[in-house]
């Protein structure tokens, strides 16, 4: 389990596989800010509300000269599914290795009915030049996207 990095800090570099097979970078961002939403699960139905909100304000955040990235530890095959299923046009990175959750924190112990376990933790991070300058931690779906557009439009 890493540390979270708080508003303010510098955010954690990372190279990722995207869902269209090429590499995703914090550095391919560089000049915008970045919505980094980290979830637990491609086809769950929190994951699933949530990546939908974020699709349908992709116009919104692009005018705010603002990108999305979400990532999970799903395998690039699955994000390629979740994308068609759901008609997602929104990028989606898979961290299989865990090295992006840990850097920022995400990849956290967790329970249900009593059984501990190790999974990701629903949280947000809006991140311009480089820097955290906004953290969302253990994201409630609804109304989230809003949220974290009115925040984007504010920077």
């Amino acid at each position: 389990m890493g540390q979270v990095p708080g508003d303010g800090d510098t955010a954690p570099d990372f190279a990722l596989a995207g869902a269209d097979g090429k590499h995703v970078r914090l550095k391919d961002f560089a000049g915008r800010k970045l919505v980094l939403y980290f979830y637990p699960k491609d086809d769950t139905p929190g994951c699933t509300k949530q990546a939908i909100d974020f699709n349908a304000l992709r116009a919104e955040f692009a005018r705010a000269g603002t990108d999305i990235l979400g990532v999970s530890p799903d395998n690039a095959a699955s994000h390629v599914k979740f994308q068609k299923k759901h008609d997602l046009a929104l990028p989606l990175a898979s961290d299989e290795a865990k090295d992006t959750l840990n850097a920022y924190g995400v990849w956290t112990q967790k329970s249900m009915y009593g059984r501990k376990y190790m999974g990701v933790e629903r949280t947000t991070f809006l991140i311009k030049d480089g820097k955290i300058a906004r953290t969302w931690r253990k994201v409630s779906v609804p109304g989230h996207a809003e949220d974290v557009l009115k925040a984007a439009k504010g920077l």
